[in-house]
């Protein structure tokens, strides 16, 4: 089957109107087929789950080296040196990879484990001493990683909050260059060189995942042109998807109220809730590949050279993988979703994520007996995350 004869429309995935509402179109594209052309950006579609699984484990025939944006390094040059994790390719990707798995793997992440648990009580019980309803975004999902990951970090006290804007502008800068992304121009390189300047061996504590980074690259395990390389990709991706896996994750259990009792009832869920959050939601919408070769996919051939568009949101709600999908369910095994990836480019930070957000919802379930959301909340556009500017809620007092 050709290029003409799939399902194609001219609908923009990046338009103000479906990034503030993705679920119709989302729908729409997995009813279309397995691959669906978007004529506006030239581009194949993947929206179930079988061929969004597909691709994301096919590092070889869909690299992502040439760029998990719209912009395509074979003929294009990056707006910044590439990530040496999200934009690399074995043998490049190697030696990155390992050693950040190493620092950021659940048995490394015990040591925090503790310290990350008694922060999130002292900042839910700051946040219990005030008014019943705030912002949930700047009060919770904002506060609690921007608290504690830029101490893990080893990052210093000044400058934190650049943080936030610099990765919004990276994860806009995936998608076509529309206004999103012009509005983010004028302090990209201000925010870049903070960021760069973070990511140096004296810049950074002792005793943080920083300067692990850098004592791997003294054993020769990465070169130290690498190792700042490697602390940006922290600082990169590290904060805003938490930010907004968090905010998903509130925004779920404010609007399904048993599923709250569920866990007051079972604390130990709390990891499974951010989980089937991240599923439910998909705080990461979207990642593009690039054909090393022509590659067959839904029996499509995708040729050498071009574009496709994962669908990663549409893929987590997709029936044909999902039992009542648009159901948030904490008695759903959420496992085997991909709002972390899947395969070799899998997230490799999601293991600290899972910790901040298992953090602060414990503490959240020990002392709130019900969450309310306060009207509709506002949504933040990017053409990467799906995310909330604004989320009202009430909270009751155990």
């Amino acid at each position: 089957m050709t290029t003409a004869t799939i399902p194609a429309t001219a609908v923009d995935p990046f338009s103000p109107e479906v990034l503030a509402d993705p679920l119709p179109f989302q729908a729409w594209l997995r009813d279309a087929g397995p691959v669906v052309h978007l004529k506006r950006h030239d581009v194949h579609a993947f929206a179930r789950y079988e061929q969004v699984h597909a691709a994301l484990v096919d590092w070889q025939g869909l690299q992502s080296a040439a760029g998990v944006g719209l912009s395509n390094f074979r003929f294009e040059k990056p707006w910044r040196p590439p990530s040496l994790l999200l934009e690399a390719d074995p043998p490049r990707h190697d030696a990155p990879r390992r050693v950040l798995s190493g620092i950021l793997g659940p048995r490394a992440l015990r040591r925090l484990r503790e310290r990350w648990f008694a922060d999130a009580e002292r900042l839910v019980d700051e946040l219990l001493d005030g008014p019943d309803e705030f912002d949930a975004v700047p009060a919770l999902a904002e506060a609690f990683p921007l608290r504690v990951f830029p101490d893990a970090v080893g990052l210093g006290p000044d400058g934190r909050e650049n943080l936030l804007p610099y990765g919004n502008h990276l994860f806009n800068a995936f998608g076509p260059p529309n206004a999103l992304v012009e509005a983010g121009n004028g302090r990209a390189a201000e925010l870049g060189a903070w960021v760069g300047a973070q990511c140096a061996r004296d810049a950074l504590s002792g005793d943080g995942f920083g300067a692990a980074i850098w004592a791997a690259s003294d054993r020769g395990e990465i070169t130290p042109e690498q190792a700042p390389m490697i602390v940006r990709s922290l600082l990169s991706a590290g904060v805003d998807t938490t930010v907004h896996g968090i905010a998903a994750v509130l925004h779920a259990f404010a609007t399904h109220p048993e599923q709250w009792r569920r866990l007051r009832e079972r604390p130990d869920l709390a990891r499974v809730a951010f989980d089937e959050a991240v599923r439910w939601q998909s705080p990461v919408q979207t990642f593009f590949r690039t054909a090393t070769r022509d590659v067959e996919i839904g029996g499509i051939v995708i040729p050498d050279g071009s574009k496709i568009l994962m669908f990663l949101g549409a893929a987590n709600r997709d029936p044909r993988r999902w039992a009542e999908p648009d159901a948030f369910d904490l008695a759903r095994d959420p496992s085997g979703h991909v709002g972390f990836g899947m395969g070799l480019h899998q997230c490799v930070g999601q293991h600290v994520a899972r910790l901040e957000a298992e953090a602060l919802v414990t503490a959240l379930a020990a002392r709130v007996s019900s969450i309310e959301q306060v009207g509709d909340g506002e949504r933040h556009l990017n053409n990467t995350l799906r995310a909330w500017a604004s989320l009202p809620l009430r909270v009751h007092r155990a």
